[in-house]
């Protein structure tokens, strides 16, 4: 039996994450911004499930948060950062107020949650971090650059912050999962307001489509261009936790793993392309280490 801390707890991942870990006998402290989303499975599991509401973006209601789950449960385990903000639109169209509220939420949020834990675990030796991230977070499109920046971002810190704990005995896991079916994108999206010079172009058709806005395609055949199931991504990810060490990132869904596998190696066949110009560069009497 395992102690999970799981924030951004009702959406269709975390969900589905949140039954399987109940169903099998674990405990879980969730975090969400609606409380009552949870009501069914505190009922069914009691004591097994702690819910909270909690801003992600107070560091000191994340601290309150984190150590009232330890008084609680005594232990935990294992800290899924799950909850996200999807934001979308145009680099022009999306203000500098949204943009810090999708890093506040995606970056801040999940280092404050990581930090806040970090003392915990080497005080009771040891403990998992599973971060999840997004294949956006290894490219970047039309309409999705301040999201992807957002999800670089996590993906920059974690790599570091993972070799930083690990003489703790703290595993740390970078989950790239693809489209999921849920309504992240078209139901709980947030969209910025593009400038009507992208009317009639790539961009607009682009962010019809995150919307769900396809002309003639009603949502259950729309959903069948979404890969990703939540159910078998949730029990990909408890497996990962069950195993314990591992790789530092975990890809799921075919289009993670497509786009992925892209746009590495158009960015790596640039790369090579520059070796000549890049190494020119070097200082006469520079040493490589």
């Amino acid at each position: 039996m395992k102690t999970w801390f799981i924030t951004g707890a009702t959406g269709g991942l975390a969900t589905a994450i949140i039954s399987q870990l109940l169903e099998r006998g674990d405990r879980v402290a969730a975090t969400t911004r609606k409380k009552d989303a949870l009501a069914a499975l505190e009922s069914e599991y009691g004591a097994q499930l702690w819910v909270t509401a909690l801003d992600l973006t107070n560091p000191q209601a994340v601290n309150g948060a984190v150590n009232q789950a330890f008084q609680i449960f005594g232990t935990v385990d294992v800290l899924l950062n799950n909850a996200a903000y999807g934001l979308y639109g145009t680099v022009e169209g999306i203000s500098t107020k949204q943009t810090g509220e999708v890093f506040s939420v995606n970056v801040f949020g999940s280092l404050n949650t990581a930090r806040t834990f970090l003392p915990h675990f080497r005080e009771q030796g040891g403990g998992q971090i599973i971060q999840i991230a997004s294949m956006a977070g290894q490219y970047s499109a039309p309409v999705t650059g301040m999201y992807s920046a957002s999800k670089w971002a996590v993906e920059a810190a974690f790599e570091a912050l993972a070799t930083e704990v690990e003489p703790f005995n703290i595993q740390t896991t970078i989950v790239e999962p693809g489209g999921i079916r849920t309504n992240f994108v078209g139901g709980n999206g947030v969209f910025g307001e593009d400038p009507i010079a992208y009317q009639d172009t790539k961009v607009e058709k682009m962010v019809r489509l995150m919307k769900g806005d396809v002309p003639g395609m009603d949502l259950a055949t729309y959903e069948k261009y979404i890969a990703g199931d939540p159910e078998k991504m949730a029990h990909q990810i408890i497996s990962r936790v069950d195993v314990g060490k591992g790789p530092l990132r975990l890809t799921l869904g075919s289009d993670a793993y497509q786009k992925i596998k892209a746009s590495l190696e158009a960015r790596l066949a640039a790369l090579t392309e520059q070796k000549t110009v890049a190494y020119s560069t070097d200082a006469d009497d520079y040493v490589a280490r």
